[in-house]
Parts: C-alpha cells; sequence; structure tokens
C-alpha cells in the first residue's frame, strides 16, 4: 500500500512538473501545434483524449458535425480537436437512450446505486488528472478543478445511499378495506445541457440522482470545454461497458446552439436541466413550455445571478475579509454563486474597503494550474471584452474603482480582480450581472432597507449575511428577509454543499438539483388506491345507487 501511495504521489509530482514546465515556455514556440501533441501535455492521453475526439457517445463514438478546437484560456492556445453532433447524430442518439430505458429501469433501484457507486470509484481514480483538464480547458485554478470533480464523486456516494431511500408514503385511506399509497417512477429521459463554468460538477449533480431515480441522461456541455465532456463522458462509459449495460444510458451530444434547441423541442426528453444565461434559459424554457401537452416535460433552469453579501456592524470582520475574498475572486468571478454586491454598514464602509482591497493585493495570478495560484484567467476573449466594458459603464455611472480595473499585460484572458465603490443601489451596471470579477460595494443604513436592496434584483441565487444578532439572523432567514435560494449566515456565497437543494429563484430559474428532496424532480409520482375488500364505498360517503 505504501509503495502505491508513494508512487501515485510521483507520478502527480511528474504531471505537475510538466504542466510547470509550459509555463516559462514563451508562447511562439508552441503556437504551431496542438497542446495535446506536446511532451508537456501527454497526460491528457490518460483520458483517452487525442488530436480529434469524437464528440458523440451512445453506446459507440462517433460525430458527423462541425469539427471544433477547444482553446487554454491562460495562453490562448489550441488544445485538441472535437467533432460535434449533427441533427442526424443527435436522432440516432436520442432512439438509442430511450431503448437503453427500457433496460435500465428494470433494474432495482439499489443496483442502479451499485453503478454509480463504481462511476464515482472511477472519478477517484482520475481525480487530478481530471481536475488538470478542468483547469487547462476551463482556466479555473488546480485545486478548483480538482474540488469540481469531487463534487461528482460526493454526489455518487450521495446517490448511493439515496438509491435505498427513495420511495413514496402510505396514506390513511377514508374508505375501509383500501390502500392509498405513492408510487414513484423515473420520468425517462434526462436531458442535461450545461455551462462552461462547471463542466464536470453540474453534470454530476443530474447524472447521479437521475440514473438512481431509473432515467437515462443525454448530456450536451458547453463547446468551448467539450475535451472535458468527453473525458468524463469515457470514465463513465467504461463502468457501464465493464457491467455489460448498454452505453446508451449516459449518452453525449457535443454540439451548438442547434443540439440545445432540439433537446428543448424534443417530447421524448422527458426532463431538462439547463444551466446558462437568463437571455437563453428564457428561449429554453419557453420551448420546453410549448410542448407540454400530455408529455412530461420540465425544465431545471439555473440561470444568472447577481449574488451578495450583506454586513452589519457587529458582524466579524475575521469572518467578513475572506468570504469577500472568495465569493468575489474565486473562478476569476465566473461561479453562478459569485458575490457580485458587497452592502456595507455605513460606519464600518471605509475599514471593510481597505482590509478588502489588502487582500485583493496579495491574490496570486499566475497560469491556473500552478499550485500556488489563487486567481486564474477568464474563460474566453469575449468575457474579457464584457469586462472592460462594465468597468467603463460603472465609471460613467459614478463608481470609483479602488482596486483593479484593468486587463493584465500577460498572454491569456487576464484581468485584474476589482472592487467599485461610490455608486447607488439601483444603477443599472450594479443590477447587471457581469460574468466577471466585479464587487460593487455600497453603503446602507438600516435591515429594511438593505434587505429590500438585495431583493430588489431581478435575479435570486445565492445570498448572505454577516451578523451576530440572532433576531436580525432569523428575519433574514423569514418570509421578510432573502428572496434567494441560496440563503447564508457568516459564510460566502459561494460553496455550497451537495446535501443541499441548489437553485434559486425568480430570473434565476426555480429549478433545484442536487440533495435534499430534488430527486422527485427526477421522478413522476402517481397516487393508487387499492381495495383489497369485497366492497365498493366512495370518497366523501357518496352514495350512487
Amino acid at each position: 500500500m505504501l509503495l502505491e501511495l508513494n508512487f501515485a504521489l510521483y507520478r502527480h509530482v511528474l504531471l505537475r512538473k510538466r504542466i510547470l514546465t509550459s509555463c516559462c515556455r514563451p508562447a511562439a514556440s508552441f503556437m504551431s501545434t496542438l497542446l495535446i501533441n506536446q511532451p508537456q501535455y501527454a497526460w491528457l492521453k490518460e483520458l483517452g483524449l487525442k488530436e480529434e475526439n469524437e464528440g458523440v457517445y451512445n453506446g459507440t463514438w462517433g460525430g458527423r458535425g462541425e469539427v471544433v478546437t477547444t482553446y487554454c484560456p491562460a495562453n490562448n492556445e489550441p488544445i485538441a480537436r472535437v467533432r460535434q453532433a449533427n441533427l442526424e447524430d443527435y436522432e440516432e442518439t436520442i432512439r438509442k437512450a430511450k431503448e437503453a430505458w427500457k433496460t435500465w429501469a428494470d433494474i432495482p433501484a439499489p443496483k442502479r446505486g451499485e453503478i454509480v457507486r463504481q462511476i464515482g470509484d472511477a472519478l477517484r481514480q482520475k481525480i487530478k488528472v481530471l481536475g488538470n483538464l478542468v483547469s487547462l480547458e476551463m482556466g479555473k485554478i488546480f485545486v478548483e478543478g480538482v474540488g469540481e470533480v469531487q463534487e461528482y464523486v460526493d454526489i455518487c456516494d450521495y446517490a448511493v445511499g439515496l438509491s435505498r431511500m427513495i420511495g413514496g408514503p402510505v396514506l390513511p385511506s377514508e374508505r375501509p378495506g383500501h390502500a392509498l399509497i405513492e408510487q414513484w417512477n423515473p420520468v425517462g429521459l434526462v436531458g442535461i445541457i450545461t455551462a462552461f463554468n462547471f463542466p464536470v460538477a453540474v453534470y454530476g449533480w443530474n447524472n447521479a440522482i437521475a440514473m438512481i431515480c431509473g432515467n437515462v441522461c443525454l448530456w450536451k456541455g458547453a463547446p468551448t470545454t467539450s475535451l472535458v465532456s468527453v473525458a468524463v463522458t469515457r470514465i463513465v462509459a467504461k463502468v457501464l461497458e465493464d457491467n455489460k449495460l448498454p452505453g446508451a444510458i449516459c449518452s453525449l451530444t457535443c454540439g451548438g446552439a442547434d443540439i440545445g434547441t432540439a433537446m428543448a423541442r424534443d417530447e421524448r426528453v422527458d426532463l431538462l436541466s439547463f444551466t446558462g444565461s437568463t437571455n437563453v434559459g428564457k428561449q429554453v424554457a419557453l420551448m420546453v413550455q410549448e410542448r407540454f401537452g400530455n408529455q412530461l416535460a420540465s425544465c431545471l433552469p439555473l440561470t444568472k445571478f447577481c449574488s451578495i453579501l450583506l454586513v452589519f456592524e457587529d458582524a466579524d470582520l475575521n469572518l467578513v475579509i475572506p468570504s469577500a475574498l472568495f465569493a468575489a475572486v474565486g473562478t476569476a468571478g465566473q461561479r453562478c454563486t459569485t458575490a457580485r454586491r458587497l452592502f456595507l454598514h455605513e460606519s464600518i464602509h471605509d475599514q471593510v474597503v481597505e482590509k478588502l482591497a489588502k487582500a485583493y493585493a496579495q491574490v496570486r495570478v499566475c497560469d491556473p494550474w500552478v499550485s500556488t495560484t489563487l486567481y486564474g484567467p477568464l474563460h474566453t476573449k469575449q468575457a474579457v471584452k464584457m469586462y472592460q466594458e462594465a468597468v467603463e459603464q460603472a465609471k460613467k455611472q459614478g463608481g470609483c474603482v479602488v482596486y483593479g480595473g484593468k486587463v493584465i499585460d500577460r498572454p491569456g484572458n487576464y484581468v485584474e480582480p476589482t472592487i467599485v465603490t461610490g455608486l447607488p443601489h439601483n444603477a443599472t451596471i450594479v443590477q447587471t450581472e457581469t460574468f466577471a470579477p466585479i464587487l460593487y460595494v455600497l453603503k446602507f443604513k438600516t435591515e429594511e432597507e438593505a434587505f429590500a436592496w438585495n431583493n430588489e434584483v431581478k435575479q435570486g441565487l445565492s445570498s448572505s449575511i454577516f451578523t451576530k444578532d440572532m433576531g436580525r439572523l432569523f428575519r433574514w432567514l423569514g418570509p421578510k428577509g432573502s428572496d434567494c435560494g441560496i440563503v447564508n449566515v457568516n459564510i460566502p456565497t459561494s460553496g455550497a454543499e451537495i446535501g443541499g437543494a441548489f437553485g434559486g429563484e425568480k430570473h434565476t430559474g426555480g429549478g433545484r438539483e442536487s440533495g435534499s428532496d430534488s430527486w422527485k424532480r427526477y421522478m413522476r409520482r402517481s397516487t393508487c388506491t387499492i381495495n383489497y375488500s369485497k366492497n365498493l364505498p366512495l370518497a366523501q360517503g357518496i352514495k350512487f345507487q
């Protein structure tokens, strides 16, 4: 065992050394080839990746659509290529998934849980190399990349236990000789559309729970993180293959808007989970609603965000500063729970801003796979442009940039984490979600206005309050407090645990995924009345003779 551990440690150090070597090489020296073909990125092949990858899986690998190249946000160099699905691939995959469901639904839930357990174990074996891929292709720092894979592992563990617990109650019947029960059955085919910022975890939340409920899954990840989608699917497919199960239980169709639109409009997709922008989320929800009819078709939209930290005069600043730093700067401001607004009681405003600016100055910026890095690049060049536009808008609307505000002069999509003060709570830019590390700091006087300002935006995902006042704490959690789906106390807005239901309110969507009773969204409920007597009494004492 010690030898195995030492070998694993040696392998990880070697892997880290290979990646670090690339940090010191001039960009021009590897412009001529894909990163996957360079020796320091040979570890990508441990995930089954190659120069051109097939982006469709339905029991066999294929793809007849457009070939896309994915890029590393830290240097904008091409990593590898993926051949996406066309609509013919999509149609074939849907048919195979529906056929695979006939096998999967007949397997008892605890046995389905055993397959999910094996998927979790397979992910554990690849957690560091898969975390490295997340870091390379998405741009988040290495520890966050590994942490994201860990979320998938954790939800697998959670789902294994849940597979022996799902079920409905036996209810008292008002009629003699009758039983009243709830029966839960799988919805069938669950479509999962995920965003670039969490290319592993969000699929995992849906996939693990949907599988133990008896559903099959069809995944469309973000085109810019297609390599992650392919690598994860290869790990899952191997488990299904080893257990002699149809691969189409967990299908993949890499693609763009045409595939996403097809999933939203397709009546054979019984449940659709969508994570992305509010504008696209609205379109997806409308397309799903249009096809309701007799179909069981739902949408679990998780969209944008505008999360907030409220800090009162009695708050413990030793908690506030690191919480605000992580919530605003983590993942370069590209989490769905990223803090965009920081409301400070007027009596502590200047003190907190000063401390926070000093903390920002300590943030280590480097390539995301370097172990000491705390802050990596934005995902795309377009995101950098949006950051610049937001900073300019903040200035025009009266804001003062007290830290950051500029693009960093280095290869890749790096911008300075930014603090803006002096804006009113209802400034247009403050209430506009910009997926970038910009934190708007505002003053408030009373609890009433702070709570009202929290709730006045159209988004409603995550919020957090910092206080020692127990009465205020419970008012915050109560009906006149925060109207968000995640309501925290003395912790950041980011970092939700898998055991709780994850989701928001208002324009953030209203869907719930991951823990608690979210499993119910992946099943259909039947109320069943069973007459085991020889008589036929009617409900409510009705006589029909």
